[in-house]
């Protein structure tokens, strides 16, 4: 049996593993690759003449952890190529991935559409398409050969291969997958964890225990931080509403992701308002697909943590409550510029690179009454990161504006589980049965140290492989 890695090594995105026994291939994940830029995705797929390092034909089953675009992304280009197998999941990352695959779409043809300019169009010439882009089409192929699995159930996929799906917390439906190979007269077992979530986080169960494995692919985003607030989220968020919006006349503004992370901010801002004794604050959510997102969340209240289902129990909403306002329109998003009372707004992305929350960054950058309110992890060199690290002034959209307004950040908002939390994932394994761990999805000091704190615990065999490289297990 071989396991090869395609992506997400050592690096945090592009999840993408190759597991290979006899004449069967599994992918588990097919995910986007960004932290490769431009010109190193055009250098790569014109040497490779495909979005893929490997025949897409020759692959039978993906397995699908959770419907993050790092991970389910390419999913389409997969069909495209070849593949003409099943995608594998539960049913929660069926409907989230099927939001988040249209939504790529959807900018994917509007990326082409820029990128053509209306003279080479009269010429009536070619547009220049990329190798991994594709259209709504492309997504529903894909979406027909989803096969969802509930939590718990051992699923065959062929003769000699089952598999099982625990949950994962980070994102309803978000697994672990563990991957149980016959072979040779003897079992061997495959644990690829996913994004792994964190203890008591809003909403979700906590990653839930695996059994005992042979090999264990780990991912590390947080392998060297700790989450900084312990407190909960409500009293974070309700200590930010009160020093921003009603100490003083301000306006809030929070980007956020529009699938998990803004599901996880609207209920807290519900128990927010249950709980405190707050006036009048209107609270804008700005994003179409966070409000489909929403959606799923509600008719998978079964899923999520006793706290979120007791809640709804008393409440009959998650989601909803009376100063709560959707924005679905661009028009109506603008116009919330216009809004001069004290209010919130909830917009993405949560790295404030693209989407809607650019308009409303650009519009109260330099309004010392605003508070832009970071609650998650922003990439280098994205406008979030900028703003983080405390540049006076920052470009938007072609302009150099001076930052007026206050950068705050909390994490109690982070899906991602911390180091303690990471150590607690591989914990559940005994460092002399264990036969080793691969450490993906991570920045590459932070995986690093990780593998040391791994170390130090008695693990032996704790690999940090790099793109192509093949394991025989």
């Amino acid at each position: 049996m071989k396991l090869t890695f395609w992506g997400a090594v050592q690096q945090v995105t592009g999840s993408m593993f190759l597991l290979e026994s006899d004449d069967y291939r599994i992918l588990i994940d097919c995910g986007s690759d960004f932290d490769l830029d431009e010109i190193g995705r055009k250098t790569r797929y014109e040497e490779q003449k495909s979005v893929f390092p490997f025949d897409a034909s020759l692959i039978n089953t993906v397995l699908l952890t959770h419907a993050h675009i790092d991970h389910s992304g390419n999913i389409p280009n997969l069909y495209k190529e070849g593949f003409e197998g099943r995608v594998v999941c539960t049913e929660p990352t069926l409907a989230l991935t099927s939001l988040l695959l249209k939504d790529a779409a959807n900018l994917h043809q509007k990326r082409l559409n820029s990128r053509s300019s209306s003279s080479a169009r009269k010429r009536g010439k070619k547009k220049d398409v990329p190798m991994d882009y594709y259209v709504e089409k492309h997504v529903n192929e894909a979406l027909d050969n989803f096969v969802p699995v509930a939590f718990g159930q051992r699923y065959r996929i062929a003769d000699n291969i089952t598999i099982t799906f625990y949950p994962a917390g980070h994102l309803l439906g978000a697994a672990h997958i563990v991957v149980e190979v016959y072979e040779d007269g003897q079992k061997k077992r495959i644990c690829f964890s996913g994004d792994i979530g964190r203890s008591n986080y809003p909403l979700l169960t906590d990653p839930q225990e695996i059994p005992p494995v042979d090999y264990l692919v780990c991912e590390s985003t947080y392998g060297n931080r700790l989450h900084e607030n312990k407190g909960t989220p409500v009293e974070a968020l309700a200590d930010v509403i009160k020093r921003t919006c009603i100490d003083i006349p301000g306006r809030l503004i929070i980007p956020s992701f529009s699938v998990g992370r803004t599901q996880a901010l609207l209920y807290t801002l519900n128990k927010v308002y249950m709980e405190h004794s707050f006036p009048y604050l209107k609270v804008f959510s700005d994003s179409p697909l966070a409000h489909s997102s929403t959606k799923v969340y509600q008719r998978h209240v079964r899923l999520l943590n006793k706290e979120a289902r007791s809640f709804q129990e008393d409440n009959d909403m998650l989601f909803d409550f009376e100063n709560l306002i959707y924005l679905e329109s661009s028009d109506a998003s603008r116009a919330v510029s216009n809004y001069n009372e004290p209010c919130i707004i909830i917009s993405s992305s949560g790295m404030v690179q693209g989407g809607r929350v650019e308009q409303h960054v650009e519009a109260n950058i330099g309004n010392p009454y605003a508070t832009i309110l970071m609650i998650g992890y922003a990439s280098e060199g994205t406008l979030g990161w900028r703003l983080l690290n405390g540049q006076d002034t920052i470009s938007i959209r072609g302009k150099q504006l001076p930052v007026l307004a206050n950068i705050e950040k909390i994490d109690v908002f982070s899906g991602h589980g911390d180091q303690d939390d990471l150590l607690k994932f591989v914990k559940m394994q005994d460092p002399e049965k264990l036969k080793g761990i691969f450490l993906v999805h991570g920045e590459k000091q932070s995986m690093a140290d990780f593998q040391n704190k791994i170390e130090e615990l008695g693990y032996k065999s704790v690999e940090m492989p790099t793109r192509g490289r093949t394991y025989v297990l």
